[in-house]
Order: C-alpha cells, then sequence, then structure tokens
C-alpha cells in the first residue's frame, strides 16, 4: 500500500449528479431550480450550446452543431459533450437519413424556459410578504451559521467546549467515515478522512456533510428529489421565507438544516425561516466557496502569520482554531489572544499520518492568513510552502506491501525454483541472492507454500 494520501472525495454538483440513476436524474429536471443550478455550473461553451439549441423542439445534426466551433476547439467541444450526455441535458439519436444529432431533454428544455423566461408553475421561493418584527440581520445570521457548524467541528476535535450535537450529526458523521467507533469503546474517535475534513474550506464541508446526508435520505423515509430540490431552491432563496407550503418530508428536512447552520428558525411551528450564507451558493458545491474564502473572507477573518523561520502566530482565542493549528505545529506558547506554535518535520510527518496531506496545510495557512500578510505577498513564505511539500514527498519516496518472508534454503537451487515460480505468477516483491532470501505478496502466501510442498515431497521421492 503506497504512503500517498487518498484524498477526501468532496464531488463537486457535476461530479454528483453523475452518480444518480437516469431515472432520479429526470425527476429531479421536473424542478426548475435544479435546471438553473445546473446550468449556471456549466462550462461556458455547454451554456453556449444549451441556450443555442433551447428553442428548438427537434434534434440537431452533430456536424451543424460541430461547426460553430473552431478545429482547434475540437477537444473542448469532446469534453462537453460527454459531460452533457452523462447528466442527461441531451442524449444522441438518429435522424432521417441516418444522420447523427443530438436532442436537448425535453423536461430540461421546459423548466429551464420557465426558469430564464417564467410562466408555468410557480418554483422560486417568495419571502413572506407580512414584516417580521423579529427579523434577524446578516450578521447575526452569519454568527449563528458559524456557531451552529462549529459545534460539529468541536465535537470532532474533541474540545471540551462544544455543545451537544443530535444523533442525526453524529450517524451522519460515523456514515462518512469522518469518525468510527473503536473496538470495545462506545466513545467516538475521529479517521484519517476526518482529519481532512477538519481542514476543508467552511463551505467544502458543508457541501461534503450535506452529500452525506443527502446519501442516507431513505433511510430517513426522505424524498431524495425533493430535499435535492429544496436545497437548490435555498440557493436562490432571499431572507425570511415561508414554510406554510411545505408537506411533513420537508419540514424534518428544514430542521436538519437549521440544525447545521444552513437556516435559522426561531420555533420550529414558526412559519418563517432565514436561509444563512452557507445555505446561498450551496449549489455551487466547494468551487465557489473556495475563491470566497481565498479573497474577501480570508482577509477580513485571517488571523495566522507564518514566519520564514517556522514560527506560527494564531491571534485568536478560539480552541477550535487552536485545535486546527495543533494539527500539524508543535504549539510552544498560549496567551489569551496568541498562540505561538512551530512547524517541524515531525509535526508535519505527525499530520501525514493522520491522512492530511501536504496541500491541505499549506491550503489552510494561505486561507487564513492575517489581513497583515497580504500587504507584502505572498500571505504564506515560499520556502516554508516548499519545505512543507519536501517532507511530504519524503515518505512518498517508498511503497509498502504487505508479505511474507522465505528464508533458510537448503540450496541455491532450491531457492531459485521458488523465486522462479512466485516470479512467473506476479507473486514475487522482492529478493536477494545475499542470504537467498525472498517475500511474496501475503495473497499469493497459500499458492507458493502449496507449491513448494509439492516440490519437497518430489524431491526426497
Amino acid at each position: 500500500m503506497s504512503v500517498q494520501q487518498r484524498t477526501l472525495d468532496c464531488k463537486d454538483l457535476h461530479s454528483y449528479l453523475k452518480t444518480l440513476p437516469a431515472a432520479v436524474l429526470d425527476r429531479l429536471y421536473n424542478h426548475p431550480a435544479t435546471c438553473l443550478a445546473v446550468f449556471r455550473e456549466l462550462p461556458e461553451l455547454s451554456r453556449i450550446y444549451i441556450m443555442r439549441i433551447l428553442f428548438v423542439d427537434q434534434a440537431v445534426p452533430k456536424a451543424i452543431m460541430g461547426s460553430w466551433v473552431s478545429p482547434n476547439s475540437a477537444k473542448e467541444l469532446e469534453d462537453i459533450v460527454k459531460l452533457l450526455t452523462e447528466l442527461r441535458v441531451w442524449q444522441e439519436v438518429e435522424m432521417q437519413g441516418g444522420l447523427k444529432g443530438w436532442l436537448l431533454n425535453p423536461t430540461f428544455r421546459r423548466n429551464l424556459k420557465g426558469a430564464l423566461l417564467g410562466g408555468g408553475n410557480e418554483w422560486s421561493m417568495k419571502p413572506n410578504t407580512d414584516a417580521d418584527p423579529k427579523a434577524r440581520g446578516i450578521a447575526v445570521l452569519d454568527e449563528y451559521a458559524m456557531g451552529r457548524w462549529e459545534c460539529v467541528l468541536h465535537f470532532m476535535v474533541g474540545s471540551h467546549q462544544h455543545e451537544a450535537i443530535s444523533s442525526d450529526a453524529l450517524q451522519i458523521l460515523q456514515h462518512a467515515g469522518l469518525m468510527k467507533k473503536e473496538p470495545g469503546d462506545n466513545q467516538l474517535s475521529i479517521t484519517k478522512d476526518g482529519f481532512q475534513f477538519l481542514l476543508m474550506d467552511t463551505s467544502a464541508q458543508v457541501w461534503y456533510f450535506l452529500l452525506q446526508y443527502l446519501d442516507t435520505a431513505n433511510s430517513r423515509n426522505l424524498d431524495l428529489i425533493d430535499c435535492l430540490g429544496f436545497l437548490f431552491q435555498l440557493s436562490f432563496s432571499t431572507l425570511g421565507q415561508s414554510t406554510d407550503s411545505m408537506n411533513d418530508g420537508l419540514q424534518k428536512f428544514l430542521q436538519h438544516l437549521r440544525e447545521f447552520g444552513l437556516v435559522y428558525q426561531r420555533k420550529r411551528k414558526d412559519g418563517r425561516f432565514y436561509p444563512t450564507r452557507l445555505a446561498l451558493d450551496i449549489a455551487a458545491g466547494p468551487k465557489k466557496s473556495m475563491l470566497n474564502s481565498l479573497n474577501a473572507s480570508s482577509q477580513a477573518t485571517g488571523y495566522i502569520v507564518v514566519e520564514t523561520n517556522y514560527r506560527v502566530y494564531a491571534y485568536t482565542d478560539s480552541s477550535l482554531q487552536v485545535a486546527l493549528i495543533a494539527l500539524f505545529c508543535e504549539l510552544i506558547y498560549r496567551f489569551p489572544n496568541l498562540v505561538v506554535g512551530i512547524i517541524t518535520r515531525e509535526s508535519v510527518r505527525e499530520a501525514l499520518k493522520r491522512g492530511i496531506t501536504a496541500d491541505q496545510i499549506v491550503s489552510f495557512l494561505r486561507q487564513h492568513a492575517h489581513s497583515e500578510c497580504y500587504k507584502e505577498p505572498p500571505v504564506l513564505p515560499s520556502t516554508i510552502a516548499d519545505q512543507i511539500k519536501l517532507w511530504a514527498i519524503e515518505r512518498d519516496r517508498f511503497l509498502y506491501k504487505d508479505g511474507v518472508l522465505y528464508n533458510q534454503f537448503d540450496s541455491q537451487a532450491d531457492f531459485e525454483i521458488l523465486r522462479n515460480y512466485a516470479q512467473e505468477r506476479g507473486l514475487l516483491v522482492w529478493h536477494t541472492l545475499n542470504g537467498r532470501k525472498m517475500v511474496v505478496t501475503k495473497e499469493g502466501h497459500d499458492e507458493v507454500r502449496k507449491f513448494w510442498k509439492r516440490h519437497s515431497r518430489n524431491g526426497s521421492m
């Protein structure tokens, strides 16, 4: 098994939709919000093609559509054809005369038209017409959202300052493989994937968490189509929505979103809820959130300064932020609003053992760089970033495999016979003539052992 870490698979919107069965995708396109969300996240050339055939009710020959781009863009055209086909946005059909063409999904066409031009059934969430005397401002909603979400992160890092989280959140953490119960222990412990999850951008964390939640929708007696449609509606919503028209399943889903910090609702029976910032860009998946964090949010809320001597200064009193830094730093001093640490080879190697990658460490330090660091770029000294990656490469030089050692052969001939047998069948991992030693794969041990027994019996006769 290679030392190189398996990175956490955080699918974007299209990658997730590709995993859904065709029947589910076709039902999902009955929601105009879904069609608009899918269209919005498509590459530019894909959107151009869709707009050119949106009002064409019949198939368009491939030859004609291929002429819309220059020959230099043939590879790009091939990529978008594959993407739109996998998303079932269009399909290949045979036209009169044997010509091949592409036909836009009728359901997708009808609902995308409705989303772009209006008409049809109401699909977007409309704010409540009655003024809310207890309306919450954006700053309050942001504080609420981060407070609820940090409860989950506090629990994962084992902070004693966290509030209790629900059984639903615990189930999702286990289902996602972010935490697990050790044999003979009822306490949950964080996994390698969990350490990677902690260093992801906040919106990417929420998106990944929601994907795991949706994976368990059927076991919760929730309709996956309704849940996805509601999430896409949220991404186009404004503050102060009404819950009057929701069925029981969506009401239950709303309460779970409330717990995770995606919506704010004063009381369960209150007919009004407020989407938070975590919900407004949810359909974009992890892509857009990364841009947000690297730009405005990072400069406004950054708290980390890294010097070329590997010292890390974190201006924070948050136990969660301190716990995250301690994942890859050796902490030296702690003051009421300042933590001082140092990045060492040992601290980075310990982080790598936990499953955190060098790129994630570097990305975390850049995302949370203090606003003063932006005055004299780069925000993270290049020597630090390069050294962290070099320490990671040290581990990647080795390849580990489970195997079984064979030695103490009676003769050189016996050693060569067994070595050649294992080598011909691809079971040999390593051998040396010095001392007549060889290692075979763990899976091939039984086969090699049986061959050696047969050879020994035949040789003794």
